[in-house]
């Protein structure tokens, strides 16, 4: 039994892995063969769909017992389908199986968690945690209160992240391939972040979140941001109130960056990611300042907070504040660094992330999917 052999493989190696499994059928061995690539499956001289986990009616009749099991016949294939409610009216179940759902396929309703309450739940906590952000622009408090509620409100964005943890957690990210990637990438990207804090601002674990997010969508990029802040910050020991606001907006960084326009050109593709980030860097800046800005700077100054000033006013002092003070510094090398990684480093990490993406969750421009198919020779 035999699961995905070919998977990655150049066709000179597939060829090679076929004269093997061959072999063994011509000495006398069953061998059964679990396959996505209907090229391959079809060289079987038998083959069986799969769908929602289960097999479908044989096709060709078994071989014979006491023959060998020569690759001579050929099976019917379908190698896509467009997806589809039901079965048009009397298809035939060779020629036009169902859509596969499968254990990683996101179109399975059973490894959802709940519909749309998760989707509301995440919606809501990220809400808070972008009104924890933006307080001092709606809240009037004098700094030393603000310096006395930081601890609070950080505290109060654990379980919100958890939150968001769990209902991010939806049968296209929970399976146990996608939690693997998740946790390798959270890793690279604890150490990206480790050697680079601190460092003039140059911050290349921007690269890993956006890469990652459009590779895999915006749930895993939301995750990969959250698990990348809490393994580094478990490391080095440096968490503060300031982690759980990191957390939060590093995972928006890898979340949006799974919701780009899908239709792009392999260069349109890195200049659209380029662009965009360089606004995550600006805007993470200035997100990371806004929380802290109250009692970051002396009372009365002209880049000071003002409990009693108008909105108008507060902002402009807040945006004066994150000019002076990291836009036109750690944020620009943050952005600078970030597009020289894309540019550079782009185009093959994207290779290599979706060549290492789960078949039955990568989405196909025409909304066709592959089936399962077990291939006997």
């Amino acid at each position: 039994m035999v699961d995905e052999p070919t998977r990655g493989l150049d066709p000179a190696a597939r060829d090679m892995v076929w004269a093997a499994l061959t072999s063994l059928a011509a000495s006398g061995t069953a061998v059964l063969v679990a396959s996505h690539e209907p090229d391959f499956s079809a060289r079987a001289d038998r083959t069986l769909a799969m769908r929602a986990g289960v097999l479908a009616a044989a096709s060709v009749p078994l071989p014979n017992p006491g023959l060998s099991a020569p690759a001579t016949r050929r099976a019917p294939f379908a190698t896509q389908d467009e997806r589809r409610e039901r079965r048009p009216a009397g298809a035939d179940a060779a020629n036009n199986p169902e859509l596969l759902t499968g254990d990683t396929a996101s179109g399975d309703s059973r490894l959802r968690l709940g519909g749309r309450l998760p989707l509301l739940a995440l919606a809501a906590a990220n809400l808070v945690a972008l009104g924890a952000f933006c307080w001092p622009l709606v809240a009037t408090a004098v700094p030393e209160q603000a310096s006395a509620a930081v601890p609070v409100a950080a505290l109060a964005l654990v379980p919100l992240a958890a939150l968001v943890v769990v209902a991010t957690l939806d049968g296209s990210v929970r399976s146990a391939h996608m939690l693997a990637l998740l946790g390798t990438l959270a890793a690279i990207g604890a150490a990206v972040r480790i050697a680079g804090t601190g460092v003039g601002g140059v911050e290349a674990v921007f690269i890993l979140l956006i890469l990652a997010g459009r590779a895999y969508g915006a749930r895993f990029g939301m995750l990969l941001g959250m698990a990348t802040i809490a393994l580094s910050t478990l490391i080095t020991g440096t968490f503060g109130p300031w982690t759980p606001f990191q957390m939060f907006a590093c995972a928006w960084v890898g979340a949006i960056a799974g919701v780009l326009p899908r239709r792009a050109t392999r260069a349109g593709e890195i200049a659209m990611l380029s662009v965009y980030g360089v606004v995550a860097s600006y805007a993470f800046g200035l997100l990371m300042n806004l929380w802290f800005w109250p009692f970051a700077v002396g009372y009365g100054t002209g880049i000071s907070y003002d409990g009693g000033a108008s909105l108008e006013v507060n902002l402009s002092s807040f945006l004066l504040y994150s000019l002076v003070t990291s836009t036109l510094s750690w944020d620009t090398l943050r952005a600078i660094t970030t597009v020289i990684g894309l540019v550079v480093v782009g185009r093959p990490i994207l290779a290599a992330l979706r060549r290492t993406k789960p078949l039955a969750t990568r989405s196909r421009p025409t909304g066709a999917r592959r089936e399962n198919a077990a291939a006997l020779s």
